[in-house]
């Protein structure tokens, strides 16, 4: 849970407003598609750590959340990859209120960086 917390205040802090207004309140499909891909990536990776573990109980949730965090860093860095290559900025597209096809680029990029990790894990 601590580091699903932390991948939503990371993309909280790389997208414009507060992730809870914009999802909860303007029902923003553009926020709520990178959210949901990076909650999944992040459960991809924890999942894939936690079956890897083949060691006690506190060494595998220490390396769980070694493996989660670094993830999740790694999601943050492909959003902000992506954001510097591309014309548009990606956090003003993420505030827009149409679906727009760079939130389905990015929240590609957020499951296929878990992927990479997991397999890296494993």
């Amino acid at each position: 849970m601590l580091v699903m917390i932390l991948g939503y205040l990371l993309v909280d802090l790389v997208t414009p407003g507060r992730l809870h207004r914009l999802i909860w309140e303007e029902q923003n499909r553009n926020a709520s598609l990178i959210l949901s891909a990076n909650t999944l990536g992040v459960a991809i990776i924890v999942v894939t750590a936690i079956f890897a573990s083949e060691v006690g109980l506190a060494i595998g949730l220490m390396t769980t959340v070694i493996y989660g965090v670094l993830g999740v860093l790694m999601m943050t860095g492909s959003f902000l990859l992506i954001d510097l290559l591309t014309p548009a900025k990606l956090s003003t597209v993420l505030s827009g209120t149409h679906l727009h096809p760079a939130t389905w680029v990015n929240a590609s990029a957020h499951v296929s960086v878990a992927a990479v990790m997991a397999a890296a894990i494993s």
